[in-house]
């Protein structure tokens, strides 16, 4: 098996996305666990999460790791969420998670902008939503507290017809 080696720098944000597996939608049913893991998590692995969102079979996340390991912050954050898991869905064994993740380096505050924007519309790209703002499981909600996006941001219009069609 190939091994992928990641080139990460304490204090390096990045954007990081992982799927179930065979992209089984039960992230955001079972949201509550996912939330557990990354607070366990924080109590061993310092870490910021900037920007998210979680979809039913895969999550986006923007991330400053500070001084932590990124590859065993999200192993931790993964086998913590796959554990609970398991035990709810009465699961003796089974793959949760499909190995590996993408990452990608943030170089800079356009790339960043870009990668957050991409986080926060995701719910609307994927039919999950017609208001980014609408969508639950995301981090839109805070930044626009922080007055970060206008008020209309991520709103897809619905169609409309003028005149008459059909027979």
């Amino acid at each position: 098996m190939t091994r992928i080696r990641r080139y990460f720098k304490a204090g390096q944000i990045c954007a990081l996305t992982h799927v179930t597996y065979n992209r089984a939608p039960i992230l955001v049913e079972h949201f509550d666990l996912l939330r557990i893991a990354v607070e366990s998590a924080k109590g061993q692995y310092p870490f910021n999460i900037i920007a998210w969102v979680v979809l039913p079979d895969h999550a986006h996340i923007v991330l400053d790791p500070m001084k932590s390991d990124i590859p065993k912050l999200m192993r931790k954050i993964k086998l913590a969420f796959s554990k609970n898991y398991r035990i709810k869905a009465g699961m003796k064994s089974g793959r949760v998670w499909q190995n590996r993740y993408w990452d990608h380096i943030i170089r800079d505050q356009n790339d960043f902008n870009r990668h957050v924007d991409y986080i926060h519309y995701n719910p609307v790209k994927h039919n999950l939503a017609l208001n980014a703002l609408d969508y639950e499981y995301s981090s839109l909600s805070e930044f626009m507290k922080n007055g970060l996006y206008p008020p209309n941001w991520g709103k897809k219009d619905t169609l409309t017809f003028d005149g008459d069609f059909g027979e």
